[in-house]
């Protein structure tokens, strides 16, 4: 008889934990996964997924409007938000099932329910049945952050957002990340009045200056407004439906919807974790070593949950290199420099490697080349909106440690320069490489 129920206990399906599970079991590992809401996580559920297709929805309020300069006779168009929501969240429900199928065809076990760590080898579901395995994964993720004050209830988060009846035309985003300045440009393009209020003054804290910069400027000009250095003191619900939202240091503001994208926090209340000796660090995250091992020998971590990089593909290869250690004989650990990432905001952004203040601190001498222009595009829309590229390089040895931009497809141009930034490529290789056009990517190759 076999002294455990399984190898491997997953708690969570999401990016992490559905890898984790598929290779682990490919390798021959008993496997079973617990997931109390839908597999998927919440990237494909209810975050880079569905957004991604909401700002693909919002592109077109641009694109219709400069068709005409193009050429397009196109008449004034009218937007259905309801048609927009039920096509993605169908497309959700396709990919929900696509997981679902993955797990299933590799063998793994699935529980629809929540899962509690009750032993180093133990974990209990919620219909009270206990389970043992050789080694458990906590892979739960992160939820968002909701300030607590008075009348905070009557706001939603970013996960809420993709199953509004109706589009607000007043709302009001608080935060200054990702998240925030991602859901202000949707809503903007959308037609709704658009009120991003924040702690600080400085949005997108850990981007680089000038992209940051950038962003702020054009959003003004799009009609986003600003409140900077505001708390919010309460919320309270109109007669008419609207709410009054009262900030410190401001005038109150009334809205028709308040969104909250003030930060995420790791998935590990009440899971049983710290009972049975995992150590959590002051966010609530799962504390692992470089082999996303816990305090506890026979419990691990990836993703979200252990609050390292909060990025799909980043547990995505956590989860790999778990598996691969554990099941795979081939032992290897995550290489955390030189991320890419990207923020999808209108227009979006992406960057790799250093900012520039992080390079004059590290390196002292520094050499930063930029382009900034209008795509060619933009110019017959006549739309004055400038892209920017940034790329740094070690003063001495020209090698470019970081790059950085805000433009049209940014992000999709950023994949393929993040290679080269991670290779080590100095400026010099750059220069020697022949542009391609007319591409906005050529600047890359043209930076002074």
């Amino acid at each position: 008889m076999a002294e455990y129920d399984y190898d491997l206990f997953v708690i969570g399906a999401g990016s992490g934990g559905t890898r984790a599970s598929r290779v682990s079991a490919a390798y021959g590992a008993k496997v079973a996964v617990a997931e109390e809401y839908r597999i998927g996580g919440t990237c494909v559920i209810r975050g880079c997924v569905p957004k991604k297709l909401l700002v693909y929805g919002a592109h077109f309020a641009e694109d219709l409007k400069d068709a005409r300069r193009f050429g397009w006779n196109v008449p004034e168009c009218d937007f259905d938000w309801a048609v927009l929501r039920d096509n993605v969240l169908a497309d959700v429900d396709r990919l929900n099932g696509l997981y679902t199928q993955t797990l299933h065809n590799n063998g793994v076990e699935t529980f629809l329910e929540r899962a509690t760590v009750t032993g180093p080898h133990e974990v209990t579901l919620a219909s009270g049945r206990k389970i043992t395995a050789k080694y458990i994964l906590i892979a739960s993720g992160a939820h968002p952050h909701v300030p607590d004050f008075p009348g905070a209830e009557l706001g939603i988060t970013s996960n809420e957002v993709f199953h509004l009846d109706t589009l607000p035309k007043r709302v009001l985003i608080a935060g200054g990340g990702y998240i925030a300045n991602e859901f202000a440009g949707i809503f903007n393009e959308f037609g709704s009045h658009v009120t991003m209020v924040n702690r600080t003054d400085v949005i997108l804290r850990g981007y680089d200056h000038s992209m940051r910069d950038r962003l702020l400027q054009i959003s003004l000009m799009k009609g986003i407004d600003f409140r900077f250095h505001a708390e919010f003191e309460k919320i309270e619900q109109l007669d008419s439906g609207a709410f009054k939202v009262t900030l410190t240091k401001h005038e109150p503001i009334e809205v028709d919807c308040v969104v909250f994208a003030t930060g995420r926090v790791p998935n590990t209340a009440g899971l049983g974790l710290e009972d049975v000796g995992v150590q959590l660090d002051s966010k609530g995250a799962v504390v692992v070593d470089a082999d996303n091992k816990s305090s506890v020998e026979s419990i691990y971590a990836v993703g979200d949950v252990t609050n390292r990089v909060q990025l799909t593909p980043v547990a995505i290869r956590e989860g790999q290199a778990f598996a691969d250690t554990i099941f795979g004989g081939k032992p290897h650990q995550v290489d955390y420099n030189c991320i890419p990432s990207a923020v999808f905001s209108h227009p979006p952004m992406a960057g790799v490697g250093m900012t520039e203040s992080e390079a004059r601190n590290k390196l002292g001498s520094v050499a930063v080349y930029t382009a900034d222009f209008r795509a060619m595009k933009n110019v017959l829309a006549d739309r004055n909106e400038r892209a920017l590229y940034k790329m740094i390089c070690d003063g001495v040895s020209g090698k470019v440690v970081g790059l950085h931009m805000i433009g049209p497809d940014a992000p999709e141009i950023l994949q393929a320069a993040a290679v080269a930034v991670k290779a080590g490529l100095t400026k010099d290789a750059f220069d020697q490489t022949v542009a391609l056009h007319p591409t906005m990517s050529e600047e890359l190759v043209l930076m002074k």
